[in-house]
């Protein structure tokens, strides 16, 4: 963790096309439609006016929530899409030219910007703040005409932008767009009137009749009464939230209803905040200036100041918009928009307050996205894209950044091949990659996914993602750089961007932690972030939003209080037990429901229900208690418990009715979970494997048979149940002795396939298998390895019985399953090691017992269990070579058992089995 950063000590930005900020400021509301334009053209014969087939051209309409724009005609699809992103950056007076203007320069150009809204021309544009400059001219008394500072300073995009170049403070400090406003009208005085200490601006002259005219041809013809719903907030932390109904007459302004409610004579004086939520948004908080508001009117452009406000700050409104609100404030969606001439406007509830409160942090965004606010939590891992529900990491991060005003994060994915990222993996070494093998920038603006670079998506590579987020003024906040590889480059993406929020769920929930702990949660994470700058940017806008669960990260034991009794074990489970039952990497399908409850179930009210609710068991993706509940069920029963109450906000939030939610509150009471568990879905053995082993059983147990065949210098192996061949595969990439190798399987379709669970025999087959090898092959040594099945308890978190039972009981009475569906055994250590033994007497080895994963010496002994069975040489024995042919009699009788054979040779020389290593796997793990 570092104290400072800036972007000078990162990688330099690169500037962003016009189609970035287009997608930074809308993201998928942007639509592109592409289409091909067919346009004549004349041969070369000027006598004659045939046309012809000219060139394929392409033009693109752009379709955003407020207009659509469409672009000429260009020979390549990327310069159209281009085209109508610029058009449409004009239109929002957004100015991407490199030249910058000085601060004098653009001081006048705000000036000239100023006199241009005031003219008779912009009354009749079709642009947001002239439909404000029409309501203007129906206000009646000394504020007919007059226009809100306020209402200019949002709704004009090219005024704030010249406002940024000339104090780039404003940035953070909104309201000094007023001073620069007031101060440029105070030098127009033949066009417009602007009184001292006042925030409103008219023009000195009235409109002419036919201007007038015109302007209000262009509203729709029945103007309508206006009923809307906003939020009160009252600046006391005492005094609740509450609903207000905004009613707006035909000819009224809206400011001015505003206004009465927050107790103004004069609307002019309602300061109106940025959006909140999306870029389309019209939904503001709108809160009460000073009677005098301090401006600095001082000639000094690049230093004006942020003058005190003076009042006291509304906390709970400040945290919605991530800048300082003062006194009582109303939040509401309505105002004019690029759409047409007639007032847009949303109800805003208390359940849509709330849940704006919870998106503040990651955990309530992904809450939201899964309409599961009591159920669902951000999962601690990414896995599979199929098994992911709900938005995904690298969404939920790009609507953090555009939340707190940050730049879009910025994803620096490196590609290492598949030999150099072993190496790494055993050395535990962070990959170093050069220049050539690392994509420097990607940023997230093209699309909703991170393809795959051509580059960089060479066979066999492995990806990491290295995650920066920046802030507007450019200055580095965090960085993440995970040395985790990954298979696929969107795996790494999601990941890191999982990895940093996940940090900032920690760290938002507790943001007075000591710095021990602060270092520490940055190292679990692989973060690296700068304080003071995060400070500044993140934590001074969350002020108050405090939406934690009663869980902290990592799910601590649930703590469920029952109604009658408080027995953490009070969990009443029914139905007959089937038999399906979760294991960690599982795919569950549940109905659940959850219930406001008073003590001793007198009275009940319904919060939230899903019908059929997917997730996957392990990561993390629901409340600890939840999981904890389901993982004692099978398919088809049902489970009741009850849990104390999260934070307020979040039962509100997830409220359907408010009012009654609100009175239950009131007393003392609990929350009733009640689930029925529909279905699972079985993971494959290497997810299953995943949450425990780095690295994977499947690379251990390669490198074990790597490490016997260089001790014995082996030049020829057979892979007895090779599946797929990824073991003969992996092998390829060692440097070994080995010239010839095969492969045998029982299933012809796993070869053909390339499946990545093999068939399996059955007990009996298994059994006959080792004699015939021993007897037939006599190959120097023989590996054996196979699931240790007192081990899958800890796979599936099942219970075991106590160790003093007796062990033939204790096989019996576990419940735990195979760790595949096409399993037809699965022996314990003590099954295994007999077997071996009497193999190894009858047929004069000698077998020593291993494995990987787990320890001999803590129970339950390793994952994978392993047997090295090594020939014992006697006088007697006959080590000539033998030619292929016998070779092959010899493996006559294992034809009856295995029915395809795969060999790769590495050259055309024969070999004896009398070098030969053979590698059997019963199962994949």
């Amino acid at each position: 963790m570092e104290t400072g950063g800036s972007l000078v000590q990162a990688i330099r930005k690169p500037t962003l096309t016009p189609k970035a900020i287009i997608h930074q400021k809308f993201g998928s509301k942007a639509s592109y439609t592409v289409e091909e334009v067919e346009e004549p053209t004349q041969n070369g014969c000027p006598g004659l006016a045939i046309l012809q087939k000219g060139p394929c051209l392409y033009r693109c309409s752009l379709e955003l929530p407020d207009f659509t724009v469409v672009s000429g005609s260009f020979k390549k699809k990327k310069d159209a899409e281009q085209s109508a992103a610029q058009i449409a950056l004009e239109k929002l007076g957004i100015n991407l030219s490199s030249d910058n203007p000085t601060a004098e320069e653009a001081w006048r150009e705000l000036i000239a910007r100023v006199k241009y809204i005031f003219s008779n021309e912009f009354l009749s544009a079709l642009h947001p703040l002239s439909s404000h400059f029409k309501a203007a001219l129906r206000r009646v008394g000394d504020l007919n005409a007059s226009v809100p500072a306020s209402v200019i300073a949002i709704c004009d995009g090219k005024l704030n932008n010249l406002c940024k170049i000339i104090n780039p403070t404003v940035e953070s400090h909104p309201l000094l767009v007023l001073s620069y406003i007031m101060r440029a009208a105070a030098g127009l005085p033949e066009l417009v009137v602007s009184a001292e200490g006042q925030l409103s601006i008219w023009r000195k002259d009235p409109y002419p009749p036919n201007v007038i005219e015109s302007s209000i041809s262009q509203q729709s013809d029945v103007a309508e009464s206006i009923t809307t719903t906003a939020i009160y907030i009252p600046c006391s932390p005492e005094k609740a939230v509450e609903p207000v109904i905004l009613n707006i007459s035909s000819t009224g302004y809206y400011l001015d209803v505003i206004g009465q409610i927050l107790g103004l004579s004069d609307a002019n004086m309602v300061l109106i905040s940025r959006t909140i939520g999306k870029a389309s948004s019209e939904t503001r908080l709108y809160f009460a200036a000073p009677k005098s508001y301090p401006l600095d009117m001082s000639s000094d452009l690049l230093n004006a100041k942020v003058v005190p406000f003076g009042g006291p700050l509304n906390a709970k409104a400040s945290s919605l918009c991530g800048q300082d609100i003062y006194g009582d404030s109303i939040l509401a969606s309505i105002g004019y928009t690029w759409k047409g001439q007639d007032i847009f406007h949303e109800d805003v509830t208390l359940q849509s307050y709330y849940r704006m409160l919870i998106s503040k942090i990651p955990s309530g965004v992904y809450k939201l996205s899964r309409e599961a606010i009591l159920a669902a939590e951000l999962p601690l891992t990414f896995t599979t894209k199929t098994n992911w529900k709900g938005s995904f990491p690298r969404e939920i991060l790009s609507s953090f950044c555009r939340q707190y005003r940050l730049l879009e994060p910025v994803f620096c994915v490196s590609s290492i091949p598949l030999k150099a990222s072993s190496e790494l993996s055993r050395s535990n070494n962070k990959p170093e990659v050069s220049e050539s093998a690392e994509q420097e920038r990607e940023y997230a603006n093209e699309n909703e996914s991170v393809d795959v670079d051509p580059k960089l998506a060479v066979l066999g590579s492995s990806f990491t993602c290295e995650v920066k987020i920046y802030a507007k003024g450019q200055d580095l906040i965090l960085e993440c750089a995970p040395d985790v590889l990954y298979k696929k480059q969107n795996d790494a993406v999601q990941s890191a961007s999982l990895k940093v929020l996940s940090w900032l769920n920690a760290y938002l929930k507790d943001t007075y932690m000591s710095l021990e702990k602060e270092k520490q949660l940055a190292n679990v994470f692989d973060i690296k972030f700068y304080r003071q700058i995060f400070f500044k940017e993140v934590v001074k806008c969350l002020s108050v939003c405090n939406c934690q669960h009663n869980e902290t990260l990592g799910g601590k034991e649930p703590e469920l209080n029952g109604v009658v009794e408080n027995d953490a074990s009070y969990i009443n489970i029914e139905g007959t037990d089937s038999g399906l039952c979760p294991s960690n990497g599982s795919l569950l399908c549940v109905c659940y429901s959850v219930s406001l409850v008073t003590k001793g179930e007198l009275q009940k009210e319904l919060l939230e229900s899903i019908e059929e609710f997917e997730f996957e068991m392990g990561t993390g993706a629901v409340i600890p208690c939840l999981e904890a509940v389901v993982s004692q069920m099978s398919v088809g029963q049902s489970a009741c418990f009850y849990t104390e109450l999260p934070p307020e906000d979040l039962v509100l939030a997830a409220a359907k009715d408010l009012a009654n939610a609100l009175a239950f509150l009131t007393s003392p009471c609990c929350l009733e979970y009640s689930i029925i568990l529909l279905q699972v879905t079985e993971p494959p053995e290497d997810r299953m494997e995943q949450a425990l082993f780095n690295p994977p059983l499947s690379k251990q147990r390669v490198e074990y048979a790597v490490q016997h065949i260089k001790e014995f210098c082996a030049t020829s192996l057979v892979d007895f149940g090779c599946g797929s061949g990824s073991l003969l595969e992996s092998l390829l990439e060692y440097p070994t002795s080995l010239e010839t190798i095969a492969g045998v399987d029982i299933s012809q379709k796993s070869l053909s396939r390339a499946a990545k669970v093999i068939e399996h025999m059955e007990e009996e087959q298994a059994s006959l298998f080792g004699d015939i090898v021993l007897s037939s092959f006599r190959p120097r040594i023989l590996i054996v390895s196979t699931p240790n099945y007192e081990y899958n308890v800890v796979l599936q978190k099942s219970n075991l019985t106590s160790h003093e039972d007796d062990p033939e009981e204790k096989i019996q009475s576990q419940s735990c399953k195979f760790r595949n569906h096409d399993h037809k055994f699965e022996w314990t250590r003590e099954q295994f090691q007999h077997w071996a033994s009497e193999l190894a007497v009858r047929h004069k080895y000698r077998v020593e017992f291993s494995g990987v994963g787990g320890a001999v010496d803590l129970e339950p002994g390793f994952a994978s269990q392993i047997a090295v069975f090594r020939r014992v040489f006697l006088p007697e024995d006959d080590d000539s070579l033998k030619d292929e042919n016998s070779a092959s009699e010899l493996g006559k009788p294992i034809q009856e058992l295995l029915s395809t054979t795969i060999k790769m040779r590495l050259d055309n020389r024969s070999r004896s089995m009398n070098n030969t290593t053979i590698f059997y796997r019963w199962k994949s793990i």
